[in-house]
């Protein structure tokens, strides 16, 4: 330990992923081992849901699914450090088409961080079922030929060819959710939590 270091900084720190997915899992510690190369963590997963519809048609809808996530995992294990909630959602552009991106929420015992994916442009056979109901992961399935694709490289990796996978995806939006728990001293009074743990 360094002179001066309390012995907190060198605690490892405890992380619970609303998720029992293993991409949005990986995804999580990814993002937190980039940005906190020196701090070691331990993860835990548990299945919250979203308290949003099974297939997020909106923004607004698909960023509540992830803050909820997060929330309800903090109720139900709050003697952690970091709680994770992840939604993936969709929506109609004013052009008729339908995009996909996914919002990642990260709160501790009083602040939160979110950060969104890149967005990109689903294809017509699959906005097409997305809008008779099903799910981007099953319209995924049914339009390639998979199983659970969902919980391997999901729609960004069939699109691209895997030079952006679903792990890669979210990482991203991990990482940007991160930014206030890295800067905590230019987010002092901000980005704060109405129900801390």
């Amino acid at each position: 330990m360094i002179p001066g270091d309390s012995p907190e900084a060198y605690r490892i720190k405890n992380i619970v992923v609303a998720s029992q997915n293993p991409v949005k899992i990986q995804a999580v510690v990814n993002g937190f081992q980039r940005m906190f190369v020196d701090q070691e963590f331990a993860v835990q997963n548990i299945s919250a849901p979203s308290g949003v519809s099974h297939q997020p048609r909106s923004n607004a809808e698909t960023v509540q699914g992830a803050v909820n996530r997060a929330a309800e995992a903090a109720r139900r294990l709050p003697k952690a450090d970091y709680w994770v909630g992840i939604e993936g959602g969709v929506e109609d552009t004013a052009e008729g088409e339908m995009i996909a991106f996914a919002w990642v929420a990260i709160r501790d015992h009083d602040r939160l961080g979110s950060g969104r994916t890149g967005t990109f442009f689903l294809p017509p056979p699959v906005a097409d079922l997305i809008r008779q109901g099903k799910e981007l992961g099953e319209a995924d399935d049914i339009i390639f030929g998979r199983i659970n694709s969902k919980q391997d490289n999901g729609a960004v990796g069939l699109l691209t060819g895997n030079v952006i996978d679903r792990v890669q995806l979210y990482e991203h939006a991990v990482i940007l959710a991160l930014i206030p728990f890295k800067n905590e001293e230019l987010y002092l009074n901000t980005r704060r939590i109405s129900n801390p743990v």
